[in-house]
C-alpha cells in the first residue's frame, strides 16, 4: 500500500507542539486576525522576501483579492494558462472579467511566455502565472513583458512556497503580488483552507488589508467594497508550527524526486519531456526528472511528481488495484471547461496542454514516503505500462 499523501504521519511528528498551539488559541479565545495571524504574517515575510505578508481565507480568496485590488472587471482582460487549477481562471470571471488562455511550455508545464505575447491586447489588465507543481515559471521573460508593456504580473504560488527563481528570489516576491495556497495537501498546509498573499508595494498593502475586511477602515466606516477574506488564528498558530520545518520537507521531496529518477532510468524509462506524442509502451517523466529541472534555471519543491503515461486512465485503475494512490491534475483544461464555453475556444490552440491532461499522472511523492514505497510504485508502474 502507497497513499499519494498521508497528512497523518506529518501530524504526529509536530502533534504535541501543534496541539499546544491549538490549546493556546483556544485559551485566548483571540480567534480572528489577533497574534497568532501577525506572527504567521511576519514569519512568511521573513521566509518570503517580501516587504508585506497577507494571511488570508484561502488561496482562492487571494487570487480573488488580487483582481480586485487593482479593480479588474467587465471589459477587462487577464491572462492565465489553460493548464491549472480552477480557481487561477474561475476568479477572474468572478469579477466580471475576462480570461484569456494561453497554452504551456512543453517541459516545466508552466505558462508559455511567447503565447502570453500573443494574447496581449488593449485590455490586458493582468498576467497571472502558475508556478505549477512546485517549480517556477519563467519570470525573467514575464517580468521583462510587464516592464514593456506595463501590465502588472501576479504570481500564482499556490503550489509553490519556497520556490526559487535564477537569481535566488523567491516566488511570489517577484510580480506585483504573489497568491499562495496552505490547502492541506500543500507543501505547508493548515488544518483547513488557509491562504496567503504578498507584495512590495506599501500602498498596494494598505489596499489589501483593507479589501481582507470588508473594506473597512475605521472600523464601521467603507470607503469601497471588499469582503470577509480573513485567515483564522488556528489556522495561523498551526502554521507558525509547521513553517520551520518546511525546508527539511522540501529536501526529503528532493531526495524522493531523485530516487524516483534513479529507479524509472534504471528501468529502462527514457526522459522526455516536451514529446507530444509518444507509443503506448513508453512512459515519460516529465517535468519531474531531476536531471532536466537541475539544468534549469530554477529549484523545485515537488509539490507533486508527475509522470505521463499512454492510456492513463486504464494504468491509474490498475495502480489503484495494488493499493497506489495517484491523482490527475488536472484532467480538463480550462478550454475545454463547459463553464467558458461562451468564451469560444478550441483544442486547436492548445497542443501542449491536450497533451498533457490527456496524459499526466502523479504519484506519492510527500515528505515521508519510503524509498521501498517508491520502489513499489516504480515496479508497478513499469509492469503495467509494458503488460
Amino acid at each position: 500500500m502507497v497513499p499519494l499523501l498521508d497528512l497523518k504521519l506529518q501530524y504526529n511528528t509536530l502533534k504535541s507542539d501543534i496541539d499546544a498551539a491549538l490549546l493556546r488559541v483556544a485559551a485566548s479565545q483571540a480567534c480572528i486576525l489577533g497574534p497568532e495571524v501577525d506572527a504567521l504574517e511576519r514569519a512568511c515575510e521573513q521566509y518570503l522576501g517580501v516587504r508585506h505578508a497577507i494571511g488570508l481565507s484561502s488561496g482562492t480568496d487571494a487570487l480573488l483579492l488580487a483582481y480586485m485590488a487593482l479593480n479588474i472587471g467587465p471589459g477587462d482582460e487577464v491572462i492565465v494558462p489553460t493548464f491549472s487549477f480552477f480557481a487561477t481562471a474561475g476568479c477572474v470571471s468572478r469579477v466580471g472579467a475576462r480570461p484569456v488562455f494561453v497554452d504551456v511550455d512543453p517541459v516545466t508545464m508552466n505558462i508559455d511566455p511567447a503565447a502570453v505575447e500573443r494574447a496581449i491586447t488593449p485590455r490586458t489588465k493582468a498576467i497571472v502565472p502558475v508556478h505549477l507543481f512546485g517549480q517556477s515559471a519563467d519570470m525573467d521573460a514575464l517580468m521583462a513583458i510587464s516592464l514593456r508593456t506595463g501590465i502588472p504580473i501576479i504570481e500564482d504560488a499556490a503550489q509553490a512556497i519556497g520556490t526559487q527563481w535564477r537569481d535566488g528570489r523567491r516566488v511570489g516576491s517577484i510580480g506585483l503580488m504573489g497568491c499562495f495556497s496552505f490547502y492541506p495537501t500543500k507543501n505547508l498546509g493548515a488544518f483547513g483552507d488557509a491562504g496567503l498573499i504578498t507584495t512590495n508595494d506599501d500602498e498596494l498593502a494598505v489596499r489589501l488589508k483593507q479589501l481582507r475586511n470588508h473594506g473597512m477602515e475605521p472600523r464601521y466606516y467603507h470607503a469601497f467594497v471588499g469582503g470577509n477574506f480573513r485567515i483564522d488564528a488556528i489556522q495561523a498558530a498551526v502554521l507558525c508550527v509547521k513553517l520551520p520545518h518546511l525546508e527539511s520537507w522540501h529536501a526529503a521531496r528532493r531526495a524522493n524526486a531523485a530516487t524516483y529518477e534513479k529507479l524509472f532510468i534504471e528501468a529502462g524509462v527514457s526522459s522526455a519531456p516536451g514529446v507530444t506524442e509518444f507509443t503506448s509502451s513508453e512512459l515519460v517523466l516529465l517535468p519531474a526528472s531531476v536531471n532536466a529541472t537541475a539544468e534549469a534555471p530554477n529549484h523545485h519543491i515537488f509539490n507533486q511528481y508527475t509522470i505521463r503515461v499512454q492510456n492513463r486512465d486504464a494504468v491509474r485503475k490498475q495502480l489503484a488495484e495494488r493499493g497506489i494512490g495517484t491523482e490527475i491534475y488536472y484532467p480538463v483544461p480550462f478550454h475545454r471547461q463547459q463553464c467558458f464555453a461562451e468564451l469560444g475556444y478550441t483544442d486547436a490552440s492548445f497542443p501542449i496542454s491536450n497533451a498533457l491532461a490527456d496524459t499526466v499522472l502523479s504519484v506519492p511523492i510527500f515528505p515521508e514516503l519510503t524509498s521501498a514505497q517508491i520502489d513499489e510504485v516504480v515496479t508497478a508502474v513499469c509492469e503495467i505500462v509494458r503488460g
